[in-house]
C-alpha cells in the first residue's frame, strides 16, 4: 500500500508539469470574435503568445499578443522597436483595465527612452486597435498595424513584450520587475517565414538558471524527502526488508549526485553574474552541500545494530536527515522567488509537497498501528495455565 501512494505521487507529479505544457499553447488559444491568424507563436518568456498574419501587398501587420499582468489591475505591451532590440526607442501597445469601467482598454506609449515612458501616438500608422480579458485573467491586444517601409523591405522587425504590476495616477504604468524573463522579453519577428529568433546570449542564461532550478527541485526538493518517508515509513512492514534500506540509499545518493550537479551550477551562474548576490539563497545552499556531504559519509561509517555507537549514530543521521528536508525545500521556494517561472511551476511544486506531506500522514498513522500491533504480539502470550502459580489452576481448553 505504502509503495503503491508513493508511486502514484511520482505519477501526479509528471502529471502536472505535463498538462499545462500541452494546454498552455498558442495553437489551442480561441478568441471571442474568432479572428484567425496565419501564424502564432509561444513566446519564451512571461507566459505570452503571439498570433499574426502578414500581408506584404500592402505591408500591414495584424497581432493578438496575449499575457497575464504580474499583479491583478496590472498591464501588458507588446511593441515594436523600428531602431534597436530594447526597450528604449519602441513604439508600444499597453493595455490594462479602465479602474472605472473595469474594461480593457488599449493605450499607445512612445518609449524614447528608460526615463521618458509617456501616453502618445505612435511613429507609424496603427488603424485598428482593441482589447479584451480572457476567462483565464489574461488581457489581449489586437491591433492592424502598418509597418514602414524600411522594416518591410528588411522583412522583419524587433518585438519587445512586457507585463507590469499596475497603473497610477493619469494612467502612469508602474515599473515592471527586472527578473530573468522580464530582462529577455524580445527578440526579432520574421514576418515573412513566421518565426521568432531572440538574443542567444540571454536565452543561455535563462536555459542555466532553468537547469540549475530544475536539478535543485528534483534533487533536495523531492527526491530527499521521498528517501526520507521511504526510512521511516517503509521500513516498518516486514515483507520490505531489506528492500527498502535499498531504495532510501538509491534515493539519496542520487538526490545527492543530481543536488550536487545542481549546486555547480549554482556557482557557475554566480561567477558570471557579478554584482548580483542572494545571499540567502547561497548560504542555505552551501549549508545543504555540507550537510549532505556529510549524511552520505554515513552510509560508509554505519555500525551494526547491536554495537554500542549505534544510538549515537541513528542521532547524527537523523538529525542531519530532517535538517537537509527542511533547508531543501526551503531554498526550492526561495529559488521560484528568484528565478520567478510561470506560475504553473510553483504550483506543481506546491502541489506535490501537499501531496508529500498528505502521504506522510497517513503512512504516520498506519506506521503506529503496525509497530503497536507488532509489540502487542509479542507481550502477549496465550494463557496455558501451567504459568500460573496457582498450582490448582486448570489448564484451558483448546
Amino acid at each position: 500500500m505504502a509503495t503503491s501512494l508513493l508511486a502514484s505521487l511520482f505519477f501526479t507529479f509528471w502529471a502536472l508539469l505535463i498538462s499545462p505544457a500541452i494546454s498552455l499553447t498558442c495553437s489551442s488559444q480561441k478568441f471571442t470574435k474568432n479572428q484567425v491568424y496565419s501564424n502564432c507563436l509561444d513566446l519564451p518568456s512571461l507566459a505570452s503568445y503571439l498570433h499574426f498574419t502578414y500581408d506584404p501587398s500592402n505591408t500591414t501587420l495584424s497581432v493578438a499578443f496575449i499575457s497575464t499582468p504580474s499583479k491583478p489591475g496590472g498591464w501588458i505591451s507588446w511593441a515594436i522597436n523600428p531602431n534597436a532590440t530594447g526597450m528604449a526607442g519602441s513604439q508600444a501597445l499597453v493595455v490594462y483595465k479602465n479602474s472605472t469601467t473595469g474594461v480593457a482598454v488599449v493605450h499607445t506609449f512612445d518609449i524614447s527612452s528608460y526615463s521618458s515612458i509617456v501616453p502618445k501616438d505612435l511613429s507609424f500608422e496603427v488603424p485598428d486597435k482593441t482589447a479584451e480579458t480572457r476567462s483565464d485573467g489574461s488581457l489581449a491586444i489586437f491591433a492592424t498595424i502598418k509597418v514602414p517601409a524600411n522594416l518591410a523591405a528588411k522583412g522583419t522587425i524587433n518585438q519587445v513584450w512586457q507585463v507590469g504590476p499596475g497603473v497610477g495616477e493619469g494612467g502612469m504604468l508602474e515599473k515592471h520587475d527586472f527578473a530573468a524573463a522580464n530582462l529577455h522579453s524580445k527578440g526579432t519577428l520574421d514576418l515573412k517565414n513566421g518565426q521568432s529568433s531572440t538574443n542567444s546570449g540571454g536565452d543561455t542564461t535563462v536555459k542555466k538558471k532553468n537547469i540549475h532550478g530544475i536539478l535543485n527541485a528534483v534533487s533536495w526538493g523531492i527526491l530527499f524527502p521521498l528517501g526520507a518517508m521511504i526510512a521511516r515509513y517503509i521500513r516498518s512492514f516486514e515483507s520490505a526488508d531489506p528492500a527498502w534500506f535499498y531504495l532510501h540509499v538509491f534515493c539519496q545518493i542520487s538526490a545527492y549526485a543530481i543536488g550536487v550537479a545542481g549546486w555547480g551550477t549554482g556557482l557557475k551562474l554566480g561567477s558570471e553574474s557579478s554584482g548580483i548576490t542572494y545571499s540567502g539563497h547561497r548560504y542555505i545552499g552551501i549549508a545543504l552541500f555540507v550537510l549532505a556531504t556529510v549524511q552520505i559519509f554515513a552510509l560508509f561509517l554505519r555500525p551494526k545494530k547491536d554495537h554500542k555507537l549505534r544510538f549515537y549514530w541513528n542521532i547524527y543521521h537523523h538529525s542531519f536527515g530532517y535538517a537537509i528536508l527542511v533547508l531543501g525545500i526551503i531554498n526550492v521556494f526561495k529559488g521560484f522567488n528568484i528565478l520567478k517561472p510561470e506560475h504553473k511551476w510553483k504550483s506543481a511544486y506546491m502541489i506535490v509537497i501537499i501531496a508529500m506531506g498528505g502521504i506522510s500522514l497517513l503512512l504516520e498513522a498506519i506506521t503506529w498501528m503496525v509497530v503497536l500491533k507488532r509489540k502487542s504480539r509479542k507481550s502477549t502470550k496465550p494463557y496455558d495455565g501451567y504459568n500460573n502459580a496457582q498450582s490448582n489452576q486448570q489448564p484451558l481448553a483448546m
